[in-house]
């Protein structure tokens, strides 16, 4: 058996298949693309699920890839299990050979047999195989095809070997394939829940069917192969360790583990506290890395709550081993050594996703500290209310808002003699997580199945708009209505029009689609926007202005020329901005998202606090200097690995095929699709509108260019022409002038609230209705607009006018809804009647509450149709 690192077998894996006809396909993201059914890529065949579906078509018949997978939620929730087991991760890799209607069981089988036994030399009395208890034509290839004796070959159930990617989709019996790690880990039945001998390390799907929400299984149009093997549990058995974490993929994250922490990781002892806090620490390091550096941030809800959580997880577990500082962020490098060869684009997020995992780190250990002292109050409020539990809404709100892990509240609610109704608890955290569901639900690009039955027969739209902004000779291959294919489109009808030949440029990468006319024999249609709902078919949506528009006929595209090169200079501004940010800031700053429109730019990206004014202009003066240059803006198409190598930036949320676009502008070099200006010169000018915060570690820029930069400048300058003449100043005078006024408005103000109090003290007797009793006055009366210190000064002096007196004021505001009350008590009557008592029972009335000193107390309410009410109860009680 040999005995190979994990990258040298991720690399045999791929190399074998492509020998077999198979096409290496790079990883997709951790993030699916089309599918609103998953949170996150859960299996090896997630991004081929449309090929298997006959939705899709591609250009090989045989694939082969590593696809990074992460299982943390629904049915493939390995969350709970991690550390405490040698092999359940919440990212992990898998390695897979697919066929689409092309090889079927036979060779499948044959591929992995030969994979493990003759490259691999893993010996074949090691290994040993099951198969679904109604699957005979598997059974029958294993013996007598390959030729294992029936005893090594076990009939298993559903639960077992019939593999499902989730609730719907794709789904078929299966075949795995054991290794059998030998008699000192036990003999147990195979597949037992107390299995530790024979390790999984191979499952062989035979897709057979589509499963719809009803559970119906349908058969597919062609039966297809998909196989998925860990990379992780391989590595165990080729490297001769027990578990998966004392592999080459785990091990240097775990000895940083040890260092950070100085204690000792020790696989002898594997339920040891020591041993699952860095087992957990280096299981959640490697997932928070990929699933930053694939753009997942984190959030409250959906895709970054999970980061979040993972990333709190991580930290209480480091903080069981004595970890009390922020650490995580420097185990990201070892992470990145780990895996920079297979997937380069780590070295580049690098700067970004450390400054991020840093950040959240500082918040959550303020957010702990928070939370510990919320739980002690909660505690102590029960014991005031005279219960001894912590109720399941305190214990989400714990959760939910500062990430207290609810094992913790349990341990502390157990050493105060308290109860936790953690039943209630599950049933809110059931109900975050729908609310979770349909918001990466909603998020999700779902494709509707008539664009990809359209991809599957129509030729790929050839685009030439980067050369040209009108086509001569286009041929209108489809006509689309209310998602239906029709004929033709008439006057006054919207519908969407496929050419064989577009300069049109859809929406894609933040740029938006272009708008224009198609032209035809009689008609005129108005294109609104265009789109690409699936790659190779371009959508042209409008409305015909007059006659009748119909497939097949030959027609003019003609783009808006002006609000193309206007979209262009905001894109071509947006790389110099996304370059000069880099610069200014540092390199952890990242795309994060954007909008180029024609009218402005939208620019989202990673940095950890507010920009100053100083930034700002630091930034804006160095695009324009860029600009002024008048660099050539060149083009260049070459392979994805080589232009990554190359140093261009490549985009968090963008999908690259193998060939890619680099676009270079001065001092910016990006990876791009989108249509760009020939100089930046041709830009002409640019201006920042705004910076503010759109989430954690996330900032956002407005700015304009060209044209609309220009209109904003002209704006402003007409402004503080205005200004001057309005103020009677010039231009560098204009800042005093108005701070001088500032001041006297001030003055005003003082001058003003001075006259009013007065004017309300000399008023006091007309304000107040007074009673008198035996000894003594009783008074009240209401006013508009007083603050409770304005209120409690004038409810002194009408008790210093009244002399020996009970005296209540109100103050209502209108505009807020709301009323402020003032009780003051006379202090030789303060033994009988106590003004914090009086508010208590008056400001009910009202829907407040109150209290305060027996001489002085205060309150209010917002019921302010209530307020004769609250006299009349003040009078009774007084």
């Amino acid at each position: 058996m040999k005995s190979l690192t994990a990258n040298e077998i991720r690399e045999s894996f791929l190399k074998y298949f492509e020998e077999k006809g198979h096409t290496r396909v790079k990883s997709a993201s951790i993030i699916p693309e089309t599918d609103p059914t998953l949170l996150f890529v859960n299996a090896g065949m997630v991004p081929f699920k449309n090929v298997f579906l006959g939705l899709e078509k591609r250009p090989y018949k045989r694939a082969t890839s590593c696809q990074k997978v992460f299982r943390v939620s629904g049915k493939h929730n390995d969350l709970d299990n991690v550390g405490y087991t040698p092999r359940h991760h919440t990212f992990f890799e898998m390695l897979g050979n697919f066929s689409f209607g092309d090889y079927f069981k036979r060779e499948a089988i044959e591929f992995a047999w030969e994979y493990l036994t003759k490259v691999l030399e893993i010996p074949e009395e090691r290994l040993l195989v099951s198969v679904f208890e109604e699957d005979d034509e598997a059974y029958e290839i294993w013996n007598k095809v390959i030729g294992l004796p029936e005893e090594k070959i076990h009939r298993l159930g559903v639960e077992d070997n019939f593999w499902s990617m989730g609730e719907t989709g794709p789904c078929g019996p299966c075949s795995e394939i054991y290794y059998d790690r030998g008699e000192k880990f036990g003999n147990p039945q195979l597949g037992a829940p107390d299995d530790n001998r024979y390790l999984e390390v191979w499952n062989l799907v035979f897709m057979q069917y589509n499963r719809d929400e009803k559970g119906k299984l349908t058969p597919l149009p062609h039966p297809n192969i998909d196989t998925g093997m860990g990379l992780e549990r391989i590595a165990s058995v080729l490297q001769r360790v027990s578990s998966n974490y004392e592999t080459d993929l785990f091990m240097p994250i775990i000895r940083f583990a040890e260092d950070i922490s100085g204690k000792e990781y020790n696989p002898e002892d594997p339920q040891s506290i020591e041993t699952v806090s860095m087992r957990v620490i280096a299981d959640h390091l490697r997932a928070i890395t990929f699933l930053i550096s694939d753009g997942v941030f984190p959030a409250n809800e959906g895709r970054g709550y999970v980061l979040r959580r993972i990333l709190r997880r991580a930290l209480r577990y480091g903080k069981e081993i004595g970890i009390e500082k922020p650490f995580l962020f420097e185990g990201v490098d070892v992470v990145i050594d780990i895996f920079k060869e297979p997937y380069p684009e780590l070295i580049g997020n690098r700067g970004f996703i450390k400054g991020l995992v840093k950040a959240e780190e500082e918040k959550f250990i303020k957010t702990l500290k928070r939370g510990m002292d919320i739980l002690y109050e909660i505690i102590e409020k029960a014991k005031k209310e005279g219960r001894h539990h912590i109720t399941g809404k305190e214990v989400f709100m714990l959760y939910d808002t500062y990430g207290f892990p609810v094992d913790l509240i349990e341990d502390i609610a157990k050493d105060n003699n308290f109860g936790v109704d953690i039943a209630d608890y599950y049933e809110l955290l059931e109900e975050q997580r729908k609310r979770a569901r349909a918001s990466w639900k909603s998020q999700a690009k779902e494709v509707k199945e008539i664009y990809i039955k359209l991809k599957n027969f129509l030729p790929e739209n050839q685009f030439v708009g980067y050369e040209k902004l009108e086509v001569e000779d286009a041929k209108i291959l489809a006509v689309i209505k209310d998602e239906k294919i029709v004929g033709e489109l008439r006057e006054g009808e919207t519908g969407e029009v496929i050419l064989d030949i577009t300069p049109f440029y859809p929406e894609k990468g933040g740029q938006v689609g272009d708008t224009g006319v198609i032209e035809g024999d009689g008609f005129l249609f108005e294109v609104t926007d265009t789109k690409t709902p699936v790659e190779g078919i371009i959508i042209h949506k409008g409305k015909v202005l007059f006659g009748v528009l119909k497939e097949g006929e030959t027609v003019l595209g003609k783009v808006d020329k002006e609000r193309r090169l206007d979209t262009m200079r905001h894109h071509t501004a947006t790389h110099l901005l996304h370059a000069a940010l880099r610069s200014i800031l540092g390199e952890h700053v990242k795309q994060a998202g954007s909008l180029v429109h024609p009218d402005y730019l939208r620019f989202d990206f990673t940095h950890f606090e507010a920009l100053t004014d100083e930034d700002i202009k630091r930034i804006e003066e160095l695009v324009n200097q860029e600009i002024m240059a008048n660099h050539p803006v060149v083009c260049r198409e070459m392979n994805i690995d080589e232009a990554l190598k190359s140093g261009a930036i490549a985009i968090f949320e963008e999908k690259y095929g193998e060939t890619v676009r680099v676009i270079s502008a001065g001092i910016s070099t990006e990876l791009c699709g989108g249509t760009h200006v020939s100089r930046t010169g041709d830009i002409g000018y640019f201006k920042i509108i705004s910076e503010s915060a759109v989430g954690s570690g996330t900032r956002r820029i407005e700015a304009v260019a060209g044209r609309k930069a220009v209109k904003k400048g002209l704006k402003e300058h007409f402004l503080i022409k205005e200004i001057m003449h309005t103020l009677t100043s010039k231009e560098d005078q204009i800042i005093d002038k108005i701070e001088s006024l500032k001041l006297k408005v001030k003055e005003l103000e003082r001058e003003l609230e001075s006259i009013k109090k007065k004017s309300v003290v000399e008023r006091i007797t007309e304000i107040l209705s007074v009673e008198d009793r035996e000894d003594y006055k009783v008074a009240y009366g209401k006013i508009e607009n007083l603050s409770p210190n304005e209120l409690r000064d004038l409810a002194d002096v009408a008790r210093a006018k009244l002399g020996k007196s009970v005296v209540l004021l109100a103050s209502v505001d209108k505009e807020k809804g709301k009323i402020n009350l003032i009780v003051a008590v006379s202090k030789e009557l303060t033994d009988k009647i106590k003004a914090g008592e009086v508010i208590r029972q008056v400001a009910p009335v009202i829907g407040g509450k109150g209290g305060g000193r027996p001489d002085m107390a205060q309150g209010g309410g917002t019921d302010i149709q209530k307020l004769e009410d609250a006299f009349r109860k003040f009078l009774e009680l007084v």
